[in-house]
């Protein structure tokens, strides 16, 4: 209305035939539509801004619910049942100082392209890159009831992508490239952190931790991913999973429960036998039961080889057998 009286004023009020009076008018005019879709612009900024800062680390799909319902949006956080993930390259130091500082990014560019392609396949957040660790996390911003479910394909996928990469890199002569992987579900607080200037929508909390401490938790058992006992119960009619353990956690104030993520149950019968043969044999070790745990397990590495599980319980079996008695 404002816009509108003050156009007609000056209309009315000047005089005709000047060529100052014709850019005054086209001047008015500019302001004038301003005026009139300043709501409109100013709501499409607000949009673009989110979706600049949102871009980075959702997929599209996600970025586009968000936009349609932005109060899924929670700048001061909050505290959710959400599933965490980690993941890490072991030994990338001694990698990294074997190769050219060019063909280093380009081999870590081409790996957390494929990895971050994953994760948004199943619609998880990408939090971060920490050097060589990818983090990442399902259930925020947008609500997902099967969140440790995607977290768990995730993972199973990637490692899968990996066999793939392995062979392009070595038929390019390049090294040989593992990864670590840990996942934890529970209470987490979720939302933006950081300053006034930069801002990260991440997870915090002792859950989130513990997902990343089974990151390092695999080195002991020769595994590729570790899940925690929340992921594991919400993931059982869903994953092919292997009960690893009872461990000290550091940060934690109680035992640990670990499991191997090893299949979805689509792909579990190529597993079911050396699954159930060392569920067997680990019962038989709590039971302190060595001879017959060590037969369980010397027989699984003679016909898995490379099962890192079996070869850590196979030691303990030999180490137990061999320890003296106490008071003889």
């Amino acid at each position: 209305m404002i816009g509108r009286s003050v156009l007609a004023q000056y209309l009315f009020a000047a005089p005709c035939g000047s060529d100052d009076v014709i850019l005054s008018i086209a001047a008015l005019l500019v302001i004038f539509a301003a005026i009139v879709n300043y709501p409109y612009f100013s709501k499409e900024w607000e949009k673009w801004k989110v979706r600049r800062a949102f871009t980075r680390y959702m997929p599209p799909g996600l970025i586009k619910q968000i936009m349609e319902k932005p109060e899924l949006l929670r700048t001061s956080g909050d505290e959710k049942e959400l599933t965490a993930f980690f993941s890490d390259i072991p030994g990338f130091t001694r990698i990294s100082e074997g190769l050219s500082p060019t063909a280093l990014v380009d081999i870590l560019n081409e790996y957390f392209t494929e990895m971050t392609d994953i994760i948004f396949k199943h619609w998880g957040t990408l939090d971060k890159y920490i050097g060589d660790a990818i983090m990442a996390f399902w259930g925020a911003p947008y609500v997902q009831e099967d969140h440790a479910v995607r977290a768990c394909r995730t993972a199973l996928e990637m490692q899968q992508a990996l066999v793939k990469l392995q062979s392009r890199w070595e038929a390019q002569g390049l090294p040989r490239i593992d990864v670590r992987m840990g996942i934890n579900s529970g209470p987490m607080w979720v939302g933006n952190m950081g300053s006034k200037r930069c801002f990260n929508f991440t997870i915090m909390g002792a859950n989130v931790n513990l997902a990343r401490r089974l990151v390092g938790t695999n080195t002991a058992y020769g595994t590729c991913a570790l899940i925690g006992e929340n992921t594991c119960e919400a993931v059982r009619n869903e994953m092919l999973v292997r009960e690893l353990d009872i461990v000290h956690i550091k940060g934690r104030a109680k035992p640990e429960r670990i499991f191997e993520l090893v299949a979805t149950l689509a792909e579990a019968d190529q597993h079911r036998d050396r699954i159930d043969r060392f569920g067997r044999g680990l019962q038989a070790f709590r039971e302190e039961n060595w001879t017959t745990a060590l037969e369980i397990f010397e027989a699984l590495v003679r016909d898995y080889p490379c099962d890192g599980p079996s070869r850590v319980f196979m030691k303990r079996c030999q180490d137990s057998l061999h320890m003296p008695h106490q008071g003889v």
